[in-house]
C-alpha cells in the first residue's frame, strides 16, 4: 500500500525518508513542491496529488509535511489517518514532533516506522504495543545502551498484540489512579462588515489522560450529546451503545489519547464570543489613511476572554503605521517571520525553466531547475500588522487607532484588509457541551476524575 514516506520541513528540505518496498527517488516530491508553491498557505496544499505513476498523500503537522507515496489506489483517509498516527507516535515518544527531535532520535524513528508498517500495510499503531516493542528514549537508557551495546528493542512480544483490546497493555498499576478529560473547541467563523455571521462552525475534540490500574471499564455521559455532528471515535469506544444511548462506553488505553473528535455545524448553535468595531479608510490621491478598531466581549457566558491577538495583512502601498493602542502592544514590520522565527523578506522568487533543458534538475530540496534564468520576478506580499491585546476587561474595551502612511502617488487600495483574530476562553465549551458523569466498572478503587473546558479561535476572520 504505502511504498515510501518523506518528511519535509517548511524550507523544502527532505530530512528523512523511509522505503518499505522499492526505493523511490526523491524527485517524486517535485510534484508536491509544485502544488505547495501554488497554494496560498501551507495548510491549503492538496492532501492528495496525482502523478503519472504515483499518488502523493500528505498531512501538515507541527511545521512538518509527512508525504507518503502510493502506487495503487487506496482510500485516502486510511493513509491520512496512518500519517497522523505516525506524528502522534513521535509526539508521544519524544515529547514533540519536530525536525530536531526526529534527527536526535533517528534510530528509534526508523525502528518505529519498521514496526508500524509491514510491507506497506499498517501493523502496530497503538502506543501501548509500540512501547513494549521499542522502549521510549531516556537519558539512563541511552547511557546503558552506549555502554552495553544493547538497543531499545524489547526482548518479548507485547501482550496486547493478539488480544481483543490491543490498545491497552496488561498488568497496569498506579499508586494514584486518575482520569482527566480536556474538552477543546475551536471556532471557525467569517464575520461581514456589518457584524453579521456569514459562516460559523465549531471543531471540537475530547482528549483523555488515563492512569488507572487493572482493566477499568468506563462510561462517560453528557448533558446534551445530541448537538454533536460527524463524531469520530477512538477504536476503544463501543459504537452500538453510543448509537442507542449517546453514552461513551470504553476500556481506555493507558496514558494520553484522543477519545473523540466532533463538529457542531448548526450556525444557530455557534455563539460568537467577540465583536469588532472597525473603521479603515484610505483617501484617494492622498498619502495617508485612517485605522481604528475596537474589540469587545459578546457571548462569553461570564468567562474572561484572554490571549487575544489581531493580525492584519495590510496592502503593499502601506509604508508605515503610527497607531496608539489603549491596551497591549502592536508591531508593523514589512519583514515577516518564517516557520522557525527567523527574519525573512516578504518576497517570492519565481523561476521559469527554459525549454531546452529536458529533464535535468537539481536537488528536489531546491525546487528549481539548473540553467540560465529566462525570467524572474520579485512579488511583494502584504505587510503584517500584529496587535497583542491580552485579555478583555468589559469596563475598558481595548482599541487601536491612528494614521496609515501610504506610498506617494500610489493608487488607493481596491479593498480593505481582513482581520484575523485569535483568542482563548478557559473553562468554557462554547457549544454548550457538558460532561454529566463518569462511571467506572470492573475495578474496586475510586479514581480521581477531572474535566477541563477550553474554547479558542480557529480560522476567525472579520471582513472590513
Amino acid at each position: 500500500m504505502i511504498h515510501s514516506l518523506f518528511l519535509i520541513n517548511c524550507s523544502g528540505d527532505i530530512f528523512l525518508e523511509k522505503h518499505w518496498k522499492s526505493v523511490i527517488s526523491q524527485s517524486v516530491c517535485d510534484y508536491f513542491f509544485e502544488a505547495q508553491e501554488k497554494a496560498a498557505d501551507v495548510e491549503n496544499v492538496p492532501p492528495v496529488i496525482s502523478t503519472p505513476h504515483h499518488y502523493l498523500i500528505s498531512i501538515y503537522r507541527d511545521k512538518l509535511f509527512f508525504v507518503s507515496v502510493i502506487q495503487t489506489e487506496v482510500p485516502p483517509l486510511f493513509v491520512i489517518e496512518f500519517l497522523h498516527r505516525v506524528a502522534d507516535t513521535f509526539q508521544d515518544y519524544f515529547g514533540e514532533c519536530s525536525e530536531a527531535a526526529i534527527k536526535d532520535n533517528v534510530v528509534i524513528v526508523y525502528e518505529l516506522l519498521e514496526e508500524m508498517l509491514d510491507n506497506g500495510f499498517p501493523l502496530a499503531t497503538e502506543s501501548n504495543i509500540l512501547k513494549e516493542l521499542i522502549k521510549p528514549p531516556t537519558i539512563l537508557r541511552s547511557v546503558v545502551n552506549s555502554i552495553t551495546g544493547s538497543s531499545n528493542v524489547g526482548d518479548t512480544l507485547p501482550t496486547g498484540q493478539l488480544s481483543n483490546i490491543p490498545w491497552r497493555r496488561a498488568g497496569v498499576k498506579y499508586t494514584n489512579n486518575e482520569a482527566y478529560f480536556d474538552v477543546v473547541e475551536e471556532i471557525d467563523a467569517i464575520i461581514d462588515k456589518s457584524g453579521s455571521t456569514v459562516f460559523a462552525e465549531i471543531q471540537g475534540v475530547i482528549d483523555a489522560c488515563i492512569k488507572l490500574s487493572g482493566m477499568p471499564d468506563l462510561s462517560l455521559s453528557f448533558m446534551n450529546p445530541r448537538l454533536l455532528d460527524d463524531v469520530s471515535f477512538h477504536p476503544c469506544i463501543r459504537f452500538k451503545r453510543w448509537e442507542s444511548e449517546r453514552v461513551l462506553s470504553f476500556i481506555p488505553p493507558d496514558g494520553n489519547f484522543r477519545l473523540i473528535s466532533y463538529r457542531v455545524s448548526s450556525q444557530n448553535l455557534v455563539a460568537i464570543p467577540v465583536y469588532v468595531k472597525h473603521s479603515i479608510s484610505f483617501k484617494e490621491n492622498s498619502s495617508c489613511g485612517r485605522f481604528d478598531i475596537t474589540i469587545g466581549p459578546k457571548q462569553n457566558m461570564g468567562k474572561t476572554i484572554e490571549g487575544i491577538t489581531v493580525t492584519v495583512h495590510m496592502p503593499k502601498v502601506v509604508l508605515n503605521m503610527n497607531l496608539t493602542p489603549t491596551q497591549g502592544s502592536y508591531t508593523f514590520d514589512p519583514v515577516t517571520k518564517n516557520a522557525y522565527g527567523k527574519g525573512m523578506s516578504h518576497y517570492t522568487w519565481s523561476l521559469k525553466r527554459p525549454s531546452n533543458l529536458g529533464a535535468r534538475k537539481v536537488s528536489p530540496c531546491l525546487r528549481t531547475y539548473t540553467a540560465i534564468v529566462e525570467h524572474s520576478s520579485l512579488v511583494p506580499n502584504n505587510h503584517v500588522l500584529a496587535w497583542d491585546v491580552g485579555k478583555i476587561t468589559p469596563q475598558k474595551l481595548p482599541s487601536l487607532k491612528g494614521l496609515v502612511n501610504l506610498q506617494s502617488g500610489a493608487p488607493k487600495p481596491e479593498e480593505n484588509p481582513n482581520l484575523n483574530i485569535q483568542f482563548k476562553i478557559q473553562q468554557l465549551a462554547i457549544s454548550g457541551l457538558k460532561v454529566n458523569r463518569l462511571d467506572m466498572y470492573g475495578e474496586k478503587y475510586k479514581p480521581f476524575k477531572g474535566v477541563k473546558y477550553v474554547t479558542k479561535a480557529g480560522k476567525f476572520h472579520v471582513r472590513t
